[in-house]
């Protein structure tokens, strides 16, 4: 009786400690519910035109393969440098005001992109390609504004109730955005092209432009303000007080690239993020030649699993872990995330292949919302949004260090022009989690360093 008494507390406390937070969050403010909803929107938006971007220059700009290529790699690498110059953005001007500016140059960017192909020739350098150009830029600049902003607007909405689950959840949410338009763009395009489907996502950023001003209004966001502790509270008015040369002198004395913790915790992230980057350099070509029957068939399902794994799981695993100390999630979560790379150096099996998936995204959601908020933690006050801009710089380096491996690996082990019995994918695994698991270990012995005279805003 005692032990089913015991069970019975045990389920209850379990219970109690998952659905305490997303209670939490559903009691914030107005302004964070607006925050959560654009970043939907606008995920949707990104990855829904990324993915139709180089069809888009195949078709109606008339570039090649490669030059197409390149135009997809402007937009994407262009957006994380961006946020290297534009990220301090938020802290300069405030939360509403970088969404605003921000969404309204993704606008004139899409529409331009979408109108491109009326603009007369085509082909490199032509009147189109100029203007498609001149679109990418437009979201160039405002993506390297608009994504700073969420982070830091997240740090500003929450407490120490909140905070876990508000990254989390924001995390969750661009990896539901890049699920989406798997369902939407489909009826579009087959009904009104690409060129139909670019006009839909030109309306979606007017909804976003819309859900900020409506939900996240001065009244509003004054709102949330007050329901912070007197602490928090001072944190987001202190900036707007300082005179512009203050300013300046704050920024210069407080720049992330003079903190050594924030440089050695951003760069040795990157060999655990080079699984991310497999996820589309490594796995559509593994999947698709090292097996044989359904996996092969349907390899496009593998490939975008992670997504929505992702969005189900990051807001639980942020539930149960939520009063855990952040870095310490950090390192048992690159370690989760890596660790299943040598399940896959084990051979390629269906078994070997989904439990691959499904540990590395559990790890991905203990640890990628956490990087979110230790950034957000160990910036200066009013710094958030450059100390977030700069944290992107290293998923940038990741993203072109990897494409220059991955090929020759893939030609090595993993050969289109050779059978499966004769590849050896279990190498090329076998090297990657090698590469992937020096994250945890940098992290764990970097441990009292990065915690020194360190005390954790959020938490409790």
């Amino acid at each position: 009786m005692n032990n089913e008494s015991n069970i019975s507390v045990i389920l209850k406390n379990t219970l109690k400690e998952i659905t305490q937070p997303f209670k939490d969050l559903l009691h914030t403010s107005q302004a964070l519910f607006g925050l959560n909803l654009s970043y939907v929107l606008e995920g949707l938006t990104y990855f829904g035109v990324v993915g139709l971007l180089a069809i888009f220059f195949n078709d109606f700009i008339k570039l090649d393969d490669i030059r197409a290529g390149n135009m997809v790699g402007v937009l994407t690498a262009g957006i994380t440098l961006s946020m290297l110059f534009l990220g301090a953005t938020v802290d300069w001007i405030g939360l509403r005001k970088s969404l605003l500016i921000s969404l309204s140059a993704m606008l004139i960017g899409r529409t331009l992109l979408t109108l491109s192909p009326s603009f007369g020739g085509t082909g490199m350098w032509s009147s189109a390609h100029i203007f498609a150009m001149l679109g990418i830029l437009g979201i160039v600049l405002g993506y390297g504004i608009y994504q700073p902003a969420c982070y830091a607007g997240v740090k500003k909405l929450t407490d120490e109730k909140t905070a876990a689950m508000g990254y989390a959840m924001l995390y969750a949410l661009m990896n539901l955005g890049g699920f989406l338009p798997g369902l939407i763009s489909p009826p579009v395009r087959k009904s009104f092209g690409i060129l139909g489907v670019f006009w839909v996502y030109v309306i979606l950023t007017v909804a976003g432009i819309f859900t900020v001003y409506f939900l996240i209004s001065k009244k509003a966001y004054e709102k949330a303000i007050k329901n912070l502790s007197p602490i928090e509270q001072e944190e987001v008015d202190e900036l707007s007080k300082m005179t512009f040369k203050e300013k300046v002198n704050f920024y210069i004395k407080n720049f992330p690239l003079r903190d050594m913790r924030f440089l050695y915790f951003i760069f040795i992230l990157i060999p655990v993020q080079t699984l991310f980057a497999h996820n589309w350099l490594t796995l559509p070509l593994y999947t698709s030649r090292a097996f044989n029957g359904f996996v092969s068939d349907n390899f496009e399902f593998f490939v975008n699993l992670n997504p929505i794994l992702i969005f189900i799981l990051t807001p639980m695993v942020a539930a149960l872990t939520t009063k855990r100390n952040t870095y310490n999630m950090m390192i048992i979560g690159t370690f989760v995330m890596a660790f299943p790379t040598f399940i896959l150096a084990l051979g390629p099996t269906m078994t070997n292949l989904m439990l691959y998936l499904i540990i590395m995204t559990i790890g991905e959601a203990m640890w990628q919302p956490r990087f979110l908020q230790w950034v957000a933690e160990i910036a200066p006050k009013n710094m958030t949004g450059i100390y977030m801009g700069i944290g992107q710089f290293p998923w940038f380096m990741t993203k072109i260090i990897t494409s220059l491996y991955s090929g020759w690996f893939l030609m090595n082990y993993c050969p289109a022009d050779k059978p499966t019995n004769m590849m050896n994918t279990e190498m090329m695994w076998l090297i990657y989690g090698f590469i992937a698991i020096i994250s945890p270990f940098g992290l764990l012995l970097a441990k009292k360093w990065m915690l020194k005279g360190f005390k954790v805003k959020h938490e409790s």
